[in-house]
């Protein structure tokens, strides 16, 4: 073992003549600083980068149960019960929890994500009921089923009707 003993103090002292505190503080300083930098790059970049629009072809009658963005839906419109398809009837309140789906735009063939928000705080509207189950999982994966009350997340659980908001293209 002695000769393991020597071998440390032989390198502890070499370092220690070649390296002084300051500078290993400094070169730790600047690994820190640049390390912290590194992970804000491309949080930096996707906070500029633009949101995604309306697809520029947006072909069919947002209240049928027919149009291309409700593939996966299961409720009531909200274009029929007084809001749009994007935006909740007054007097609810848009669910922040939510289900998605995947549906291709005829219009321009590209798959886009849909966000399903439910709309709470009156009872069903009662216009417009649509099911379509395109792309529906099993319920042990619960965000991408449309069997549940999403309206847990707001003040009340009433459900009212639901909207949908295209969140990007998909991309394969």
């Amino acid at each position: 073992m002695n000769w393991l003993d020597k071998l440390t103090e032989n390198l502890s002292r070499n370092v220690a003549k070649t390296s002084s505190r300051r500078g290993f503080l400094g070169g730790l300083g600047a690994v820190i600083a640049g390390g912290s930098i590194m992970p804000l790059l491309p949080v930096a970049r996707a906070a500029e980068a633009e949101q995604p629009g309306p697809p520029e072809v947006d072909p069919g009658d947002p209240a049928t149960c027919e149009y291309w963005r409700n593939c996966a839906i299961d409720g009531y419109l909200c274009s029929c019960c007084g809001g749009t398809i994007n935006s909740c009837p007054p007097g609810t309140e848009m669910s922040s929890i939510t289900w998605i789906g995947t549906c291709k735009n005829p219009g321009d063939g590209k798959d886009y994500i849909i966000s399903y928000n439910d709309c709470c705080g009156k009872t069903s509207c009662g216009n417009c009921f649509c099911n379509r189950n395109e792309g529906d999982r099993p319920t042990y994966r619960p965000h991408t089923s449309n069997d549940y009350n999403w309206c847990l997340g707001t003040e009340s659980t009433a459900y009212h009707c639901t909207v949908n908001l295209i969140l990007g293209v998909a991309i394969k």
